[in-house]
């Protein structure tokens, strides 16, 4: 009885050890599943960004290459040879400065260059007195057929489509050597407004006899400008041009 006794109570030992065991051990969580501390979050994180990157950049370089090429779009603007054929030059003979200050201010109003032309053969005040019969001018102007040389004609028209031509009025014409410039350039395609500087004479047919000797251009008929000429009255001028 008593040997019975003492197997029942190890007996029972035993399942207490057992069932105490299985507590303890279904209360610890296996070291896999522990919490991944804030290190190793932030190190998944930025690995999964850089292949979310790798993959993005991969498709939109696809899409470039199935993309059709582009250039870039360049800003409007005019074309060289439009815009030159907008530009003005104020081509002019003054042989007491009377004329220059008035293409100067012609050149001022339009923007355009300006070029003055000069007699080879200086005029002296004897040569410009038109009361002496034997006078230069006189001479000059007497005949027709004269062509007074000039020094520099190196003016090259080619990028101009309006040229004003401006000179004083001698005889009520323009000066010989006028004659001498338009027959010696091309005014084709070109308008040219002639313009002249007196004591009180019009510019009468000068511009006509010009346009006549020229032989091509658009010639306007231009007209007399008074010597003190505002560059408002200029453009007023420029404005009533026929």
């Amino acid at each position: 009885m008593k040997k019975l006794m003492i197997v029942m109570l190890a007996a029972l030992c035993m399942l207490g050890f057992t069932a105490c065991g299985n507590a303890d051990s279904s209360s610890t969580a296996p070291a896999e599943t522990t919490v991944p501390t804030e290190s190793v979050q932030q190190e998944t994180q930025e690995q999964q960004a850089e292949q979310s990157a790798e993959v993005t950049e991969a498709e939109q370089s696809d899409e470039e290459k199935a993309a059709p090429e582009q250039t870039e779009e360049q800003p409007e603007h005019a074309d060289a040879d439009e815009a030159a054929d907008d530009h003005a030059i104020v081509v002019y003979f003054s042989a007491t400065g009377t004329t220059k200050g008035v293409a100067e201010r012609i050149a001022s109003v339009t923007g355009g260059d300006i070029f003055e032309l000069l007699p080879a053969e200086p005029y002296s005040d004897a040569d410009l007195d038109w009361h002496d019969s034997n006078s230069r001018t006189s001479i000059e102007m007497n005949d027709p057929d004269a062509r007074p040389a000039i020094a520099n004609d190196t003016v090259d028209l080619d990028s101009y489509t309006t040229v004003y031509l401006g000179y004083p009025i001698w005889w009520g014409d323009a000066p010989r050597m006028m004659s001498t410039f338009v027959e010696a350039h091309d005014f084709d395609g070109k308008t040219v407004i002639p313009f002249c500087t007196s004591g009180g004479s019009p510019i009468g047919r000068s511009g006509e006899n010009l346009a006549s000797q020229a032989g091509s251009g658009n010639w306007l008929s231009g007209g007399r400008l008074d010597a003190g000429i505002s560059e408002s009255g200029i453009q007023d001028w420029i404005n009533n041009m026929n």
